[in-house]
């Protein structure tokens, strides 16, 4: 369960800002229909983030247990600063809106997760949890969690949410989860 909660909260508040949530909105105001555009980010995030949290477990089952709390410690704090950074918005126009409301959606948001955060802070969770399923899970609702009411409240929000304090809400998480990762390494849990 700390597994799901901790990846659940960690992808949540990381997602705040990020420009997976402004392509959500550009998404539903080109489309217009929210389900097709909602089910594309759900499948791009179980595919993204299912690859990234086994990616995360190998990588945790072939370095030396010694150090992995050290490393995954390390890039939780790498991630706490570059929260801090916003993001560039990009052009979003593409080709591949022309394939439709999901599969434009599912494209878009799986080739805008390659590299960002979220992602990474997924291959770190699975290395940090031996509970990979539950990792994929809760990065997955986090991410729901973060894009499913901007589309369904859509500019409202944006409008009213406080940018740079969702990102120092998300760094001060990420030191937060680092810290205790240290301390369970030394109490030896």
């Amino acid at each position: 369960m700390d597994a799901f909660l901790a990846s659940t909260l960690s992808v949540f508040i990381a997602e705040i800002g990020d420009k997976t949530q402004l392509l959500s909105l550009f998404l539903i105001t080109r489309f217009h229909r929210r389900t097709p555009v909602i089910l594309g980010i759900l499948i791009a995030t179980l595919v993204n983030h299912g690859l990234s949290a086994l990616l995360g477990a190998w990588v945790a089952s072939w370095l030396p247990q010694a150090w992995v709390p050290w490393l995954v410690a390390g890039s939780f704090v790498a991630i706490a600063l570059w929260l801090l950074f916003p993001d560039k918005e990009g052009g979003e126009d593409s080709k591949l809106l022309g394939l439709g409301a999901f599969a434009a959606t599912t494209l878009m948001f799986f080739l805008a997760e390659i590299g960002d955060k979220t992602q990474i802070a997924t291959v770190v969770l699975a290395a940090r949890y031996d509970a990979t399923f539950w990792v994929i899970v809760g990065t997955t609702v986090g991410m729901l969690l973060a894009n499913v009411p901007v589309i369904l409240a859509g500019k409202w929000i944006m409008e009213r949410m406080p940018m740079a304090t969702a990102r120092i809400g998300a760094s001060i998480l990420f030191m937060v989860l680092a810290v205790i990762t240290v301390l369970a390494a030394f109490n030896g849990l």
